[in-house]
């Protein structure tokens, strides 16, 4: 449908109005003045033959007609009035105009019927006899029997018509000029009206543009005046809001740019909608052409798409590590965080990448440096145990102090050939859990458990520390059963060491959470809040002293770290001083039989 300009709605409605109302006006004025006009023609009318009809009634009679046609041509000369005087019958007894002798009976006349039944008859009618319009008032002459006759005046139209058509005229140029007059009103009217909607349409306009600089003009009347005002209150606001959006852009982008994390942001579809150029240049793509392209499209990396896609459907933080290939094999740590709208509701994406190439190259020459080193230390190692026993055996119980000091010496070699032991089976887990080398299989976790327990019994009996177990029988898990056991062992160990005799030590396991909790927990000296977030690293002791002194190497911890990290799951500790603490094991992805 084709728009038009506001004036043309409203300059054709105001015009059309007025054109109504012009032209009902004249045609009531017009209409007036002709009712008006006959009036007064009928009433002049009624007057002359009322003062004919005084001289008329004498000459009545058939014997004074010629008396009486003279009377009637007189009169009808004297007042410019065709007169003409009838008989009750209807035989014209005198005329103004026309020999009565020739005319036809008039009984049947309108206004002669209407004055022979004793009013005043009236009627307007062409006129065949003076070929013209004329109207005509008849007055009875009445008598003392009765009516005696008819008076009859006459005057053509003519004249009367002339003067309405003058008078119609006038009221015609009149209704143009006022159509005319109103025309020009009504289009300063619309145009006043329409201008300062126009100037509102020019500023919006303006305003959509980006321009904000000038205002919308204020008009006069109340509503655009308070209309234009809103505009222009709207506009402040939109611009200081433009402004503010832009300035958290530049700052937004300059945070981006100047990150050595990459960033890359997706929405629901899984489409790109920003990639900071750390992020192009880990993932070797063009920063400037991904915006509104699909990550399947752009990034050749299978679990790149699966930690997407992972955190668009679980709405949840995700983390794991992306290989990227090329000529040379890069190490990407990525993590992934639902975005979310202010519902709630998950909108799309973001995932930080850091390139740990450098760390992960360094942690396998630290892995490969303890491992070699390992290994050459295991023979010296085991040839100066050998050499220190024979030593002692030859020196035999009466040695004094140098049968002492190979104790010694013995004593600290075991500690030293035991440190080595767990580096090197602290290298091989790490290995195997680089290479995906474990061997998963479902296992009945009483079973690897009460295994366990039954390891530490000898050493927690020793003690005095009773160890009790609560577990399903038909819970079940995907492990490795030797490398599960040896950390429940390290952890028993451990808790067991710092138990006072006479305590107890608690394991159970449950289902939690769509997976595993294996909880290990005594009573003993508990851990200070400081050392919790470090224990579990290599050779960390709290208690250095107490440690060495029961024999410990410091990896019995991180042992176990590594063995629940190579199965997909975390450790944690709760602790307290003098109250004793529990290490909880998570292991995901169990089933119950």
């Amino acid at each position: 449908m084709r728009r038009r300009k506001l004036l043309w709605h409203l300059f054709p409605s105001y015009l059309l109005i007025t054109v109504i109302a012009v032209t009902a006006v004249s045609w009531y004025s017009f209409d007036a003045v002709r009712r008006f006009y006959l009036e007064e023609t009928a009433a002049a009318l009624t007057a002359r033959a009322r003062l004919l009809e005084e001289r008329a009634r004498p000459l009545t009679g058939r014997s004074d007609a010629d008396a009486l046609d003279s009377l009637a041509k007189e009169l009808g000369a004297a007042v410019s009035t065709r007169i003409t005087v009838i008989s009750p019958d209807g035989v014209v007894l005198a005329d103004s105009e026309e020999d009565p002798a020739v005319m036809d009976n008039h009984g049947d006349r309108p206004e002669i019927v209407q004055a022979l039944a004793g009013a005043v008859g009236r009627s307007s009618r062409y006129s065949y006899t003076l070929q013209t319009n004329m109207m005509y008032v008849a007055v009875p002459i009445s008598s003392e029997t009765g009516i005696a006759g008819v008076v009859r005046t006459a005057v053509p139209l003519t004249a009367v018509e002339e003067q309405l058509r003058a008078v119609r005229t006038r009221i015609a140029l009149a209704a143009l000029f006022l159509l005319v007059l109103s025309a020009a009103v009504s289009l300063a009217v619309s145009r006043r009206i329409a201008r300062p909607l126009h100037q509102m349409q020019l500023g919006a306009e303006r305003f959509a543009g980006g321009d904000f600089a000038h205002d919308v003009p204020v008009p006069r009347p109340t509503e655009f005046a308070g209309l234009a005002e809103s505009m222009n209150r709207m506009a402040a606001d939109l611009d200081a809001r433009i402004r503010t959006v832009v300035q958290q852009k530049a700052e937004q982008e300059a945070v981006l740019a100047s990150m050595s994390e990459g960033v890359v942001a997706i929405d629901r579809e899984a489409k790109v909608i920003t990639m900071n150029r750390a992020a192009a240049a880990m993932l070797r793509i063009d920063a400037d052409a991904v915006r509104g392209r699909s990550v399947q499209e752009l990034i050749r990396n299978v679990r790149f798409h699966e930690i997407a896609t992972s955190v668009l459907e679980g709405g949840g933080p995700i983390e794991g590590e992306i290989t990227l290939a090329g000529q040379q094999e890069t190490v990407v740590e990525a993590s992934g965080a639902p975005m979310r709208s202010g519902s709630g509701e998950t909108v799309g994406a973001v995932i930080v990448l850091n390139d740990v190439t450098k760390l992960r190259r360094l942690e396998r020459v630290r892995r490969d440096f303890v491992a070699n080193v390992s290994h050459e230390l295991r023979t010296p190692v085991t040839s100066i145990k050998g050499f220190v026993e024979t030593l002692r055996d030859e020196v035999g119980g009466d040695g004094g102090n140098s049968a002492r000091f190979l104790e010694i010496i013995i004593k600290h070699v075991d500690r030293l050939n035991a440190i080595i032991e767990d580096l090197l089976y602290l290298s091989r887990i790490e290995e195997d859990a680089d290479h995906k080398g474990l061997v998963l299989e479902s296992v009945s976790l009483f079973d690897v458990l009460s295994s366990a327990i039954g390891e530490c019994r000898s050493v927690a009996e020793e003690r005095g520390v009773d160890i009790r177990l609560t577990a399903d029988r038909g819970l079940e898990a995907r492990l490795n059963r030797q490398l599960f056991e040896h950390a429940v062992v390290n952890l028993l160990d451990n808790a067991i060491k710092y138990s006072s005799a006479g305590g107890e030590v608690e394991v159970g396991a449950d289902c939690e959470g769509g997976g595993t909790v294996i909880s290990v927990g005594d009573h003993g000296l508990g851990i200070a809040e400081e050392h919790q977030s470090r224990i579990f690293e290599r050779f960390y002791q709290v208690d250095k002293g107490r440690s060495r002194e029961m024999g410990g190497t410091g990896l019995g911890l991180s042992i176990a770290k590594h063995i629940i990290q190579a199965h997909d799951g975390s450790i944690s500790v709760e602790s307290s001083l003098k109250q004793g603490s529990t290490f909880s094991i998570h292991i995901p992805d169990t089933s119950s039989s």
